[in-house]
């Protein structure tokens, strides 16, 4: 059999010791699988003090937009470690992820989910996979900034700040010095998004030089998912931005043989939030045939989290050992290793019954008794000097959607309007050059952006401002504009081609 299972393989970085929590119950089949997660957690540590929250649908329907009535945020700032049920997002404009708004207002800002294959008991196509995936949980495209700018264009902003790079890169770092972890994987996408996703690339090169015992090397993600997907055992840790964290954490999880079994934690300087990887799955709900596991290893984590150790590797062990005489849920059942098809009580109650039992075919889990190195403090002040900042000159959006939209006629106009002291440079439509000498085959929407430049020396603010005047009085409709910076003298934008 070939199991290569760390006994830290669910361990994460800890906060202090207590018991007590916020439960929220979630939606769906959040319910039916909290229920059963809380029937072994009070078999094991009857002394935790759990305070059920409200959250989700119910405070949707109640009016509060982001899913959490103010009684809860009362809870969590007096209970800062939570364990929640999955939540369903209303259909529609208007309504705010509940774990988005968690993640961001708590501070949560290390999502940290271990994917882990428990073949031949869960069928796996890679047996010895043990990935752990360390996702910056606050930035890029989940600050849901968002606009129609235009009839027909609509723009995400993707927002890399330089300390969210350090701190959930620092965080991968001791969580693989903490957990006996031999490398650190970057995954960006900085081979286009040169400035976005280059800063995290160069933030982690950065802080990898102060853990010369830690491997660490890079991959572009759309290349390093396809590696995850087939070849798993290559990675340790990886960290990366918000939505590719998303995007192939559930890759990794579902390659372990089931999505169901993946747990999260989500970790912050003053509290912790512990979640199954999966969603409410409303079309189960309420038919006792839910998987527990992924947020029972959640509750793992929690314990771990809050030095109750003794009690998770007791739930952990106990888990193992169920697995191993072949009591499975749906989702897990195979005709290898599965003895009978269980409903979400009975697989709960079956954990609960081996307490105290160690799992004979796979490697048993312990836990250290002390507490590792936790993110209870501010961390490290960043090497990094504020440089300085001159403007060159700024970009213009457009909606301009004349018959034709000919760009050469758009340069004309916007060459008639600017002042004299500063030039068109270039017009890209959707980033893609068209004037000057643009393609006649490229396709326009009515989207523009046009680039003004200082014909000699630096931009003042004020002379933006006076071509702006001298746009709307020729009727030209500016959605946006972009100063254009250089820090130290390097560009701070990406280049316009034609310039």
């Amino acid at each position: 059999m070939n199991i290569k299972m760390k006994a830290s393989s669910l361990e994460p970085i800890t906060g202090s010791l207590n018991k007590s929590l916020a439960v929220a119950h979630g939606d769906g089949i959040g319910p039916e699988i909290m229920d059963a997660v809380l029937h072994v957690l009070r078999n094991v540590a009857p002394e935790l003090d759990i305070l059920p929250v409200t959250m989700g649908e119910r405070a949707y329907q109640d009016g509060h937009q982001a899913g959490i009535p103010p009684e809860t945020w009362a809870a969590l700032a007096e209970r800062p470690i939570l364990l929640k049920s999955p939540m369903t997002t209303p259909q529609g404009g208007g309504y705010k992820s509940v774990n988005v708004t968690l993640r961001k207002t708590l501070g949560l800002y290390a999502n940290v989910r271990p994917c882990v294959a428990y073949h031949p008991f869960i069928t796996s196509a890679h047996p010895g996979m043990n990935v752990v995936i360390v996702r910056e949980n606050e930035e890029d495209t989940y600050g849901g900034i968002e606009h129609r700018q235009t009839d027909e264009v609509v723009q995400c902003l993707k927002l890399i700040t330089r300390p969210g790079c350090e701190r959930i890169v620092r965080y991968a770092f001791d969580y693989a010095v903490a957990n006996k972890r031999r490398k650190v994987t970057c995954m960006t996408k900085d081979n286009i998004m040169k400035m976005t996703d280059g800063l995290f690339h160069t933030v982690f090169n950065e802080i990898a030089a102060e853990y010369p015992k830690i491997e660490s090397d890079h991959r572009i993600i759309d290349i390093g998912a396809a590696r995850l997907a087939t070849r798993p055992t290559d990675f340790d840790v990886i960290v990366t931005p918000n939505l590719y964290g998303d995007i192939i954490s559930d890759i990794a999880a579902e390659i372990t043989g089931s999505i169901g079994l993946a747990p999260s934690s989500n970790i912050g300087l003053h509290g912790a939030m512990f979640e199954a990887v999966h969603g409410s799955a409303p079309d189960i709900a309420g038919k006792n045939i839910a998987n527990p596991s992924g947020l029972l290893l959640a509750s793992v984590l929690m314990l771990v989290h809050m030095g109750q150790v003794e009690a998770a590797q007791t739930i952990h062990n106990a888990w193992l050992r169920t697995l191993e005489d072949g009591l499975h849920t749906r989702d897990m059942f195979n005709e290898v290793s599965s003895k009978r098809c269980v409903g979400t009580r009975e697989f709960a109650h079956a954990v609960t019954e081996r307490l105290g039992q160690l799992p004979e075919r796979m490697p048993p889990v312990s836990y250290e008794a002390k507490i590792p190195t936790a993110p209870t403090t501010a961390l490290p002040p960043s090497s990094h000097v504020r440089q300085s900042k001159t403007l060159d000159g700024v970009d213009v959006f457009l909606d301009w959607h004349k018959d034709g939209r000919h760009p050469e006629e758009l340069a004309e106009i916007l060459k008639a309007a600017a002042p004299e002291d500063m030039r068109l440079a270039v017009i890209t439509n959707r980033g893609v050059k068209v004037w000057p000498d643009g393609h006649p085959n490229t396709f326009c929407t009515d989207h523009w952006r046009c680039r003004f430049l200082a014909s000699d020396g630096a931009m003042s603010r004020p002379r933006i401002g006076e071509l702006l005047q001298r746009l709307d009085q020729h009727d030209l409709d500016v959605v946006k504009t972009e100063n254009l910076y250089r820090f130290d003298g390097q560009r701070g934008y990406s280049a316009a081609q034609g310039e």
